[in-house]
């Protein structure tokens, strides 16, 4: 938020917070951010003891969740649909 946007860091706090629907505060809450990341399928990183689920987003489908939900260009989305548009499909 802060490159993308030109937002300094407390604007860029109250943007997350408010898209998440959390308040600033929840945001470095590790238990409240563990249920938001869930519900919004944003993926994680696993602390020990912390298992994913079967369907849990994972790799480019939790960034591509992110991009949707923050509503920010993410790099790696963007050259992944650019390449899949351009993919020719395999000849068997």
């Amino acid at each position: 938020m802060q490159i993308t946007r030109g937002m300094r860091l407390a604007e860029a706090k109250d943007y997350v917070a408010a898209r998440l629907g959390v308040s600033t505060l929840d945001l470095s809450d590790p238990t409240v951010m563990l249920d938001v990341r869930k519900e919004f399928g944003l993926g994680g990183i696993l602390e020990s003891g912390e298992i994913t689920d079967v369907g849990d987003p994972l790799g480019i489908e939790a960034k591509f969740n992110i991009a949707a939900v923050l509503d920010v260009p993410v790099n790696c989305v963007s050259r992944f649909r650019d390449m899949a548009s351009r993919r020719r499909p395999v000849q068997i």
